[in-house]
């Protein structure tokens, strides 16, 4: 199976000046047995991105947002992912969609929360966190 997880990141959180800290979303792909197997093979990648890359310094703390499973990549009609609307300013809460159809669109309110996602109200968990070095 093809799978997509959708994650949101929160890095250098230990800084003072708010204009120093940084929050955001990614999207990761892999083919995998299963969704455990995937969660691992991300929460492996992520581990090398940290040790190899500028991405996630800091206080950093990861949440899995979502996961699509694919049986296979659409051939003959995109599928839309990720879908997102805002309203107003940035800090706003915005409506994510994951992967929309015409009879369905599975939408979710995401909001930030003292600098940590919510999503359709419920707390976000953390699927990684990586502390100052």
């Amino acid at each position: 199976m093809i799978y997509i997880g959708h994650f949101l990141h929160t890095t250098n959180q230990e800084e003072k000046d708010e204009r120093n800290r940084r929050h955001g979303e990614f999207s990761m792909i892999v083919e995998a047995e299963n969704p455990k197997h995937a969660a691992d093979q991300f929460k492996q990648r992520l581990m090398e991105y940290r040790q190899r890359s500028d991405f996630f310094q800091g206080e950093c703390a990861i949440f899995f947002a979502h996961l699509v499973e694919l049986e296979s990549l659409p051939r003959k009609r995109p599928v839309m992912l990720n879908y997102k609307s805002y309203a107003g300013d940035p800090l706003m809460p915005f409506i994510g969609c994951t992967a929309p159809t015409d009879t369905e669109d599975g939408c979710r309110i995401y909001d930030w929360q003292d600098n940590e996602p919510e999503i359709d109200g419920q707390k976000g968990n953390s699927f990684l966190e990586f502390h100052s070095r």
